[in-house]
């Protein structure tokens, strides 16, 4: 029996959610989701209109072997002006036997390691093979940890970062080329950074388009990770249109939640069988790309069961380590 839960804070899962690892925790996940060996509840949202926040809720379990993981948290656009994550999250894992609370983890750290990954594992399955250029819409958290995920995980040679604020671009430049030690540039519009792209992520929360399908060249990989609500539209739908292949992380969830594909669904664009589930591209039941110039659009709104496998990494690797916070009392190891 455990001792009692522990906390993992983000200083923890910085150390146990390594990159190489967390990609095949999702590999994991979208393969069980696919199989039906993982169980996905709905995804709750709770829009304000008041400010545009929207509070979620996910709830999942990656096998019959390990427990249930809850994801309980918000997305507020207006933190950036108080200088604040735009997104915050609690994750909660209970024991399989008992049920009991096994661990709380820091949401952010969570959903930007597991979001990164899966994008990373999708670019891999998606993009042609050769040499990669790379444009990211967006500067925050996510744009900075795609832009390093994909890195790793492609022979990137250059990066292009956009932003509508200067200094995140130049901040986020400036940052990744020291770490990755690639050509990392800032573009002053969005249309600049995409020209010549590869592999294209939006990692924005906004609610109308930033890039246009004219902008897209013949082969390009599309990521959006910040459609992940109805009214959340980083690309519209001339680009829903130009993608030979639509690619989502789960086609019930993006039907009812992912921006772009409910329009298109609704304005007759495309039908549900156009959707194509990542996990059935990683079983190999379904090919992602069926030409090297073929426009693949990948939509993801994220998932509990990608949250449930990063958690389970992240707690069998903090027992092996010795890492974690003892809840309501004293520290395990690792964390100040």
């Amino acid at each position: 029996m455990h001792a009692g839960p522990i906390w993992l804070g983000p200083e923890d899962l910085e150390e146990l959610l390594e990159l190489r690892a967390v990609i095949e925790s999702q590999r994991r996940a979208f393969g069980a989701l696919a199989d039906g060996s993982g169980q996905l509840a709905p995804r709750l949202l709770l829009p304000n209109e008041r400010d545009g926040s929207v509070a979620f809720c996910y709830a999942s379990r990656l096998s019959h072997a390990t427990g249930p993981v809850a994801k309980f948290g918000s997305v507020n656009p207006g933190n950036r002006n108080l200088g604040l994550p735009s997104v915050s999250a609690v994750v909660v894992v209970l024991d399989p036997v008992t049920g009991q609370p096994r661990a709380f983890l820091d949401g952010e750290a969570v959903t930007t390691a597991r979001t990164s990954a899966a994008s990373a594992l999708a670019a891999k399955l998606l993009s042609r093979p050769g040499p990669v250029e790379v444009a990211v819409l967006g500067c925050g958290v996510q744009g900075r940890a795609h832009a390093r995920a994909l890195a790793a995980t492609l022979p990137v040679s250059a990066i292009r970062m956009w932003s509508p604020s200067e200094a995140s671009r130049r901040s986020a430049t400036t940052t990744l080329e020291e770490e990755l030690g690639l050509p990392v540039r800032p573009s002053a519009d969005a249309r600049g950074a995409v020209d010549g792209a590869d592999v294209v992520v939006t990692a924005t929360t906004s609610a109308e388009p930033v890039l246009e399908a004219t902008w897209v060249l013949p082969g390009t990989t599309v990521l959006s990770v910040g459609s992940f609500a109805p009214d959340r539209r980083e690309v519209g739908d001339d680009l829903v249109r130009a993608a030979a292949t639509i690619v989502v992380d789960h086609p019930e969830t993006a039907a009812q939640q992912a921006g772009p594909i409910v329009r298109a669904l609704e304005h007759a664009l495309i039908a549900p069988s156009d959707l194509v589930g990542l996990g059935d591209i990683v079983n190999g039941t379904a090919p992602g790309r069926y030409s090297d110039e073929d426009i693949v659009f990948y939509n993801s709104v994220g998932l509990g069961i990608q949250d449930a496998a990063a958690a389970w990494l992240a707690l069998d690797r903090a027992a092996a380590r010795g890492r974690g916070t003892a809840v309501g009392g004293t520290a395990t190891g690792g964390q100040s």
